[in-house]
């Protein structure tokens, strides 16, 4: 029974190992003879799965080779352990359907503001409610988003001009000290139904990052699902690692 329980696993791995190969070279073009760790090492560079499990992937080559190359009739001479087997099964499966934002992610209460308010009323609310990035709208369409940088910065240049700072923030709508470029710089736009791949990388390539704005299509002016933070990572972690 144990030998048939070890070939059960090889067979299982091998399989799992070869969707992987499979599925990497489909998706980022690499020929049929460009060895899977040389792919495994590139593909890190462009996906966040892969880079967050390089090091086993790497591994699981080796054994796979042993696995391959030393068996003979049909016996294996080495068998993957149990915990290998279900972790490249599980890396196989989140490598072919990553799953989505909203599937590790439970939607927040996203708090938002009229771009009309003034910008002491938003301070205000930042301090009663904890949230430091709020969505300013005008209307129905979506301006940007104020937080905590953006305040600090109008406040420095209110003192460095020797104004009032009560006047300044009692008088100044909240849209008066948006800037557009923020968007760009400290945000990304992506639809709820992008996959956590896309939230990692996000971070991962723009380390000014504050935080990934997730609305219906991932369109600039669209209405706030639901905000992806730093702090957010630790627990799509978590979720990746009990995907079975």
């Amino acid at each position: 029974m144990e030998g048939f329980v070890d070939k059960a696993n090889a067979s299982a791995f091998l399989s799992a190992y070869n969707k992987i190969d499979a599925q990497l070279r489909a998706q980022y073009n690499f020929s049929s003879g460009q060895s899977f760790t040389d792919i495994v090492r590139r593909c890190a560079e462009k996906n966040a799965v892969v880079r967050r499990y390089e090091d086993d992937l790497a591994e699981y080559a080796r054994l796979r080779n042993v696995i391959v190359h030393q068996s003979t009739d049909g016996q294996f001479v080495a068998v993957p352990c149990d915990e290998a087997t279900r972790e490249i099964e599980r890396i196989a499966e989140l490598l072919a359907e990553p799953p989505r934002i909203r599937e590790v992610l439970p939607e927040k209460k996203v708090v938002s503001i009229e771009a009309g308010i003034s910008l002491r009323q938003a301070v205000l609310l930042i301090s009663r409610t904890g949230h430091s990035n709020l969505p300013v709208y005008e209307g129905k369409r979506m301006l940007g988003v104020l937080n905590n940088r953006r305040i600090i910065r109008e406040l420095g240049s209110v003192l460095s001009r020797g104004q009032s700072v009560e006047s300044f923030f009692s008088e100044t709508p909240v849209a008066d000290v948006l800037d557009e470029s923020d968007m760009f710089v400290y945000y990304r736009y992506l639809s709820e139904n992008a996959t956590v791949e896309e939230v990692l990388s996000a971070f991962e390539e723009n380390k000014k990052l504050i935080a990934v704005l997730v609305s219906e299509r991932g369109k600039m002016g669209e209405r706030i699902r639901n905000i992806v933070t730093p702090a957010d990572l630790v627990h799509i972690g978590k979720k990746l690692e009990e995907r079975r």
